[in-house]
């Protein structure tokens, strides 16, 4: 019934199209991935490093699930394999899930299959669920997502890889973020929508120092790994400010 009441509205001339936000992949099954476009959102540090590796002219990313599948994949097609468990390189792999492993002179023209904790298991839990379409956001490259879903003009779901399916704040603020530039263009009947906007609303003059004030779970794990950098680069918007969009099983620019 919910599903016939939204195609209704859409019909509708001048209908806004709807946005929801799933904070957790726990939640992800609440919301109607086949009619939406889904925004993977995974700030520390996986859509942050996809979009980087991508800017720096990565050919393409393929993100995988597993670090068996992963490993395999770099035994059957020249590629870089990469990534993380717990925030740390997952074993049986040479790099990791850090945006400063990727620069332009090391992953120029080749490509990259990436596994990490949260974010490349949530994008395959978004195709399982029928997603009409994915892309990655993070604040690296808010503005392009942004602009992309006001063109776009369908419904969108921001989905919070978070960790481990517990809520994390980072995830919540670009969520946050997003609305904070596409509000008046969408339906919003979500209150995680607008708990998340009014979160980024309290944190957006210093994001660090409000992770690191409200003792963020994730900044705390990877601060304690000595990745101070790598936080900072990721909560700095439009450094690397291109879309990546999933099509047939790669993460290519729009």
């Amino acid at each position: 019934m919910v599903n016939i009441l939204m195609n209704f509205i859409l019909q509708m001339p001048n209908a806004k199209p709807f946005l929801f936000t799933s904070m957790s992949p726990a939640l992800l099954h609440l919301y109607n991935a086949s009619q939406a476009t889904v925004v993977i959102i995974d700030v520390l540090r996986a859509t942050s490093t996809i979009a980087t590796a991508l800017f720096n002219g990565a050919k393409y990313i393929i993100p995988v699930d597993s670090v068996a599948k992963c490993i395999e994949l770099g035994r059957q097609i020249n590629c870089v394999t990469a990534g993380e468990r717990d925030g740390k390189i997952a074993e049986g792999l040479s790099y990791g899930n850090s945006p400063f492993e990727y620069s332009r002179l090391f992953i120029g023209g080749k490509i990259l299959v990436l596994t990490t904790t949260n974010g490349t298991r949530l994008l395959h839990m978004a195709l399982e669920k029928g997603a009409r379409e994915i892309v990655t956001g993070s604040f690296v490259n808010l503005d392009v997502v942004a602009e992309y879903l006001l063109q776009q003009k369908n419904n969108v779901i921001l989905a919070c890889a978070a960790w481990k399916d517990r809520i994390n704040i980072e995830d919540t603020l670009f969520a946050g973020a997003v609305i904070e530039k596409i509000r008046e263009h969408f339906n919003i009947e979500c209150d995680a929508s607008h708990i998340a906007a009014n979160l980024y609303h309290k944190a957006s003059g210093d994001l660090f120092d409000f992770m690191q004030r409200n003792n963020a779970s994730h900044f705390n794990r990877l601060m304690a790994y000595g990745l101070e950098k790598d936080i900072r680069y990721c909560l700095e918007p439009n450094l690397a400010n291109v879309l990546p969009i999933y099509e047939a099983g790669k993460l290519k620019i729009y």
